[in-house]
């Protein structure tokens, strides 16, 4: 018999209710983003905050995920992340950034 908490409740009704944030991958232009960095809408607003960002060798850009409201996890949602004091342009993304490439046997 599965054990519920009363933590994992909360997640799941937050998920169903559809509140709260998302984590989403971005491609930020110019400056890569870091941790805690603040996420904008088109307008200057919050909407989010990066967890973790870094250039990616693979795909040439500069990548990042966060947590953003539910309203900006569009695909292709034109977003904002402010890098020090300046305010550089993103755009949401896919994940996983670059498609898997293993080898997986067929049974």
């Amino acid at each position: 018999k599965a054990v519920v908490s009363t933590q994992s409740t909360g997640v799941m009704r937050r998920f169903k209710a559809k509140e709260g944030r998302r984590r989403v991958g971005l491609i930020v232009e110019k400056a890569p983003a870091r941790p805690h960095y603040p996420i904008l809408n088109t307008a200057g607003d919050v909407v989010g905050e990066v967890t973790s960002g870094s250039p990616s060798p693979c795909t040439g850009k500069n990548i990042a995920m966060g947590y953003v409201d539910l309203e900006y996890t569009k695909n292709g949602t034109p977003l904002q992340v402010q890098v020090r004091k300046k305010i550089f342009p993103a755009t949401k993304v896919a994940m996983p950034f670059v498609p898997t490439q293993y080898y997986v046997e067929k049974k």
